[in-house]
This record gives structure tokens, sequence and C-alpha cells, in this order.
């Protein structure tokens, strides 16, 4: 079987390599040139651990990577959707453009897998009438289907192949014929079913992990307000048997969490209140960051901006991932509000993304006297003692800074 994979981001390329390493013909495609032709000369474009070894699998096994769509018996569209920042719905625009392009070259009786994460209703809404606009009969011509990933950078190759699976079909027999290309490399659990059901169940995945998220960020507010140990407080309620509380933390990242709430806020509004309200909670963490910063700069007699930095620039430890990476939201906030100067690092990112952004941790501890831990990669968890005699903002609650200033 001939599997074309179309968008080789942080989803297609880890499920294309997958795929051809373990014996399926695979074609990766992407409208990035510089990105491909990079691939093709056998160059990862992300740093993901033990990527490199199933890159050599897959190359081993014929993959091959282009700019042009081929005839193929089944695409895994996986390109981004992200939200429309007004009224919070999807924008389909990705997806659509993608299925055109498949359109064009696809042969009769191919399947087209939808994997980017979609709000339930998006493939009656948009994706049907695209097919339906080109003449095509689903069912006949072309079937459809919709397979949500359900990875997470840092881990993702070992989540791609011990994470269950939903697939959600039109008809169980293209259920099955799908579960079949992912049982390729998935140990796994794989369920099938409709695909309205699929694409709900990946949204309320992230939607349920945000509000446990919110709870904790909000009750870190309450207890700085009311001069308690939100940490200390958080341990204590664990014990129970039935509480499991998060730590909070400076906001919310990636590509899921932080967005696929608002896929149900956009298209139920009104209906989803308590989605709504975690998400502004979460959102709301970078400015309390802030102000936490400008307390401590006052209670240590600072002035001067350019002396606090910075660490951690991705959205979570030890990737190199900045997609909705509260830092960069904080950053955001700062020039919305004019201000500017403060220093950045982060050990994973090696381009300049931000001003004032240095690439190496001694250089970068150097020029500050306020350091805030956005990220806890485990370049600073080693290197505690290089903070000595630095005022501290510890937003991770890292095992050895307990005298650190925390949320």
């Amino acid at each position: 079987m001939h599997i074309c994979v179309v968008g080789l981001g942080y989803i297609g390329l880890p499920t294309a390599l997958s795929l051809a390493a373990n014996g399926l013909q695979v074609t990766g495609v992407d409208y990035n040139r510089e990105l491909t032709e990079k691939l093709q000369h056998g160059k990862l474009t992300f740093e993901e651990k033990g990527l490199d070894k199933l890159f050599e699998d897959a190359h081993k096994n014929g993959i091959v990577f282009s700019n042009e769509y081929i005839p193929a018996d089944a695409y895994i569209i996986a390109v981004p959707t992200p939200y429309e920042k007004d009224n919070k719905k999807i924008d389909p625009s990705y997806v659509v453009r993608a299925l055109s392009s498949v359109l064009d070259v696809c042969p009769k009786g191919s399947i087209v897998i939808i994997e980017s994460t979609i709000s339930p209703g998006t493939i009656d809404r948009y994706v049907r009438p695209a097919i339906k606009e080109r003449g095509f009969v689903l069912g006949e011509d072309l079937y459809l289907a919709h397979a949500p990933e359900r990875i997470l950078p840092g881990n993702m190759l070992y989540e791609l192949s011990h994470n269950a699976r939903t697939i959600g079909a039109d008809e169980p027999a293209i259920g099955e014929k799908v579960r079949e290309i992912y049982s390729s490399f998935c140990k796994a659990e794989i369920v099938v079913t409709d695909i309205r059901t699929a694409e709900m169940s990946k949204v309320v995945e992230n939607t349920f992990r945000d509000i446990n998220i919110a709870f904790a960020n909000e009750l870190v507010k309450i207890c700085r307000s009311g001069g308690m140990d939100v940490y200390e407080i958080i341990r204590i309620a664990n014990l129970h048997p039935r509480v499991n509380i998060l730590n909070p933390g400076p906001g919310v990242g990636g590509h899921c969490i932080s967005v696929d709430p608002w896929f149900l806020v956009g298209d139920y509004p009104g209906l989803a209140n308590i989605i709504l309200a975690a998400r502004k909670i979460n959102d709301s963490m970078p400015e309390f960051v802030l102000e936490r910063i400008h307390t401590i700069m006052k209670e240590h007699g600072m002035t001067d901006v350019s002396r606090v930095g910075l660490y951690g620039l991705t959205y979570k430890e030890d990737v190199d991932d900045v997609r909705e990476s509260p830092t960069l939201q904080m950053l955001d906030c700062m020039e919305r509000h004019l201000a500017s100067g403060v220093k950045v690092y982060d050990p994973f990112i090696s381009k300049d993304l931000v001003p004032n952004q240095y690439h190496d941790l001694d250089a970068f501890l150097n020029d500050v006297d306020l350091v805030v831990v956005l990220v806890a990669h485990s370049e600073i968890r080693n290197n505690l003692d290089k903070l000595a005699g630095k005022v501290v903002l510890d937003t991770r609650h890292i095992k050895g800074l307990e005298s650190a200033y925390t949320l």
C-alpha cells in the first residue's frame, strides 16, 4: 500500500517515518521546499529523541519527500489547524487546501485520512462539501476517515507506538483498513468509531487537561492573595486517594491544550462555560507572572528591566517546540505595555526568535540579576549552582530551588 503523508511538521513527519520504517511505501509531501530539500538530503527539521534512528530506517525503506502530490492508496493529512482569534472558531483553510491538492491526483477508491486536530463537525461543514464540489462521490470515488494524533513532543516515538488511537470512518470496513495502516507501528488499542465521535474525542481529551491545569492556576492566585503556600496545600490535598491536583505554571502552550478548547468555545457559545473560564484563567497566567516579577523587583529595589532574564522559550522542557509558548505570550504582553529590554535564553533554540536572546547560559546569567525560570529544562535542573547569588522566580517548582520565589 502506498501512503502519502501531507504536512511534515511535528505530527506528519514522525508518522511518515514510522509508516516507512515499518515497511509501507511512503511519500511525504509539504509545500515548504526548503523543508523537503533538507529531508531529501538526510537532515531532520526538528529535534526529538530517537527520531534520527527512525529517519535512518525510513530512508533504508525508500521513503520519498516531495513538494508534489502523487497518486496513492491513502492520504494522511496532517497540516496545522489554527483558530480564528476573534471568534475562536477553527480555521480549516490548511486542511481544505491540502484536500484540494489531494483531489487533483487521487485515484478512484483511495482513502483520505484527516489526522489534523479539528473541531466536531469540521468534516461535515468543510471537508465533505469540498469533495462534493469537485464531483467526487463519497463511498464510491473516495473514502473519508479521521485519525486524530495523540502524541507529546519529547516523547513522540514512544507515544506513537504505545498510545491508543481512535479511527473515525463512515463505513466500518474503511475504518478497519485505516486501522491496518496505523497498526503497522501502533501497538496499543485502536478504536474504530464514527467520524464525529473521533473529532469530539480528541478535543475533549485536551479540554479535560486544560480545565485541570486551570484549577491549579486559579488556586495559585487564590493562595497568593491569601498568603498561603499553594504547593504545600496541593501536597496535602493530594494525600486524599481520589484527589490529584496538578502544579500551577506560567501558562499553557503547545498546539493542543492551548488551542483545542477554543474550538468548543467557538462552536458552542453559551454552552462551553467552564471551558471558556479555564481558557481565560490559563491565558491570564503570563500576565500573572509579570505581576510577580514586578513585585519581586520592587522588593529588591530593582528598576532596570534589562537585568531581568527569562530562562526558557519553549512550551515544555527539553524540546525545541515554541508553539503558543507562555514565554512568547509574556513577551507579547510586555511589548503591548511598551516594556522592553528583558533578556531571554533557551538551550534548545538556536535561531534568534526574540530580541536580546542569548545562546550561552553563562553569558546570559552574567548579564542578569533576576532569573525567571519559565521552563524546567534538564540543563537548569542540573546546574542549579549557577543560580547562586541571583534573585530567582521559579514558576515550575523545581526540586532544589526551594529558596527561590514562587508563583
